[in-house]
This record gives structure tokens, sequence and C-alpha cells, in this order.
């Protein structure tokens, strides 16, 4: 598995090739919850079989699932680092909020329908854990049973806007409920910028 300071020293590259221009599309760089990702990873044993959904900053991600750094590079350079998609490697993401949940419960339907091996992982921030389509999803895949867990990654915010503050509760809305058990939950402080670096970048 790649390590930590690998995933770091990728995300500075990105943010060192971002800076000269020569990524003409929005990119989302994180930083801080490494140690974070590489643990759920290894604790879940993730591997070829396991589908790996994400959003728009899936770069950590894509690297964990063995997706070769340069495949990931290359992609991000060609403008599609909120939507990074390795279909030989189970890797499906979306720029759009709340657009996989459904999908990633069907796959999970899917896999258990065909008594096929492996298990959906879905990575989302705060903000999108508090949507309907999450909620729907996380619904249906507790009712069901089936093999799939909601990895929900809090830096506190939707983009600049305090998530706990828009809807007045100090923690998430599956805390403390029977769907819980399929959630993963962890706080972070994201190091960059929620999109870019912060500052304008001609082209």
């Amino acid at each position: 598995m790649i390590s930590k300071e690998d995933i770091v020293a990728f995300e500075k590259e990105i943010a060192e090739i971002f800076a000269t221009g020569a990524i003409r599309a929005p990119v989302h760089l994180r930083g801080g919850r490494e140690d974070a990702l590489i643990k759920i990873f290894k604790d879940n044993r993730i591997d070829a079989d396991d589908y790996v959904f994400g959003f728009w900053d899936s770069h950590e991600l894509a690297l964990l699932k063995g997706v070769p750094p340069e495949a990931v590079k290359a992609a991000i350079v060609r403008g599609r680092s909120i939507s990074l998609c390795f279909p030989e490697y189970k890797v499906l993401c979306s720029g759009i909020v709340g657009s996989l949940m459904g999908t990633a419960a069907g796959v999970a339907w899917s896999l258990k329908q065909q008594k096929k091996p492996g298990r959906v992982y879905l990575f989302c921030g705060d903000m999108s854990a508090e949507t309907g389509s999450f909620h729907e999803a996380v619904k249906y895949v507790h009712h069901f049973d089936l093999p799939a867990t909601f990895i929900v990654c809090d830096n506190g915010v939707s983009v600049m806007t305090d998530t706990r503050e828009v809807w007045g509760a100090k923690e998430p809305w599956f805390e403390g409920t029977k769907y819980e058990k399929h959630v993963i939950y962890f706080k972070y402080v994201n190091e960059y910028p929620h999109s870019g670096l912060g500052k304008l970048i001609k082209f």
C-alpha cells in the first residue's frame, strides 16, 4: 500500500503543477487525513474485489486502491481531478454531490444478489452525509443487509460553510441510530483550501 509520505508528496506535486496554470480545471487537494484513510483501507482490507466510490476529493482514494500514481496524475492534468474514474480498479468518482449514493447501494445489492466477492466503500464529506440521498442509501443498505460501508470524512465545512451550524446539530444525524453501524466517521482539518490553492491562477 502507498505510504502517507507518498500521498503527501503526490498532493504537493499536483499543487505545484496547478500553480503553473497547466491544469485547466478545478482541483481539490487534501491534506491531514492520510493516517485515517490508510487505517480504513488496512482495517477493512480493501482490495481488488472491492469498489471505492468518491467525489471531488479522491486523489488519495485512487492511490490507496492501487491505481498507479502516474495514471492518477495524468488524469488530473487532463482536468479530471474531481471525477477520477478507473473502472479496471473499481474506482468511480463524481464531482456532483450525492450522485453516487444510490449507485453505491445498487452495486452492493448486485454483489449480494450475484453472490460475488467484494464490498462497496463510499467516501464523502460531512455536508454530503447530511443529504437525503445519503440517508436513503444508508437506509436501503441497512434494511437489505447489503455489503456496503459509508465513510464520512468530516472537515467541518461545506466549502466555507460550517456544517454543524447549518443543521443546528453538534453531531451528524446518524450518530446513535441503528444506521451508524454502516458508517465509518472521522474528523480532520484540511491543509488545503476547498478548491485550488486559495489564489487566482492565470492560464
